[in-house]
């Protein structure tokens, strides 16, 4: 499989999609969202896995900033050539 990281120096495009939720994008893709319920703003990444819970939106997002860089898939998943066989009927 190959895959293309994004410079770090690509920064994060923040978008309000709704009152409690800011989704952020870089260079197009999803890049994860942060999301106010009430009581802290809850960051995850563009695989939904939790990042953390921060008073301030701003701390929010400097942490999605910070999660490192993101990768992107190039190509499409390859199904392992088992699999593509076709099933044998058994013999009697």
């Amino acid at each position: 499989m190959t895959t293309t990281t994004f410079p770090p120096s690509d920064p994060l495009t923040w978008k309000q999609a709704d009152t409690d939720v800011h989704v952020a994008t870089r260079d197009g893709e999803f890049a994860g969202f942060v999301e106010f319920d009430g009581s802290a703003h809850l960051v995850r990444d563009a695989r939904g896995v939790d990042i953390g819970r921060f008073v301030r939106f701003d701390d929010a997002r400097n942490a999605l900033e910070t999660v490192g860089e993101p990768t992107r898939r190039v190509r499409g998943f390859s199904i392992p050539r088992a699999l593509l066989r076709r099933p044998r009927r058994a013999r009697p």
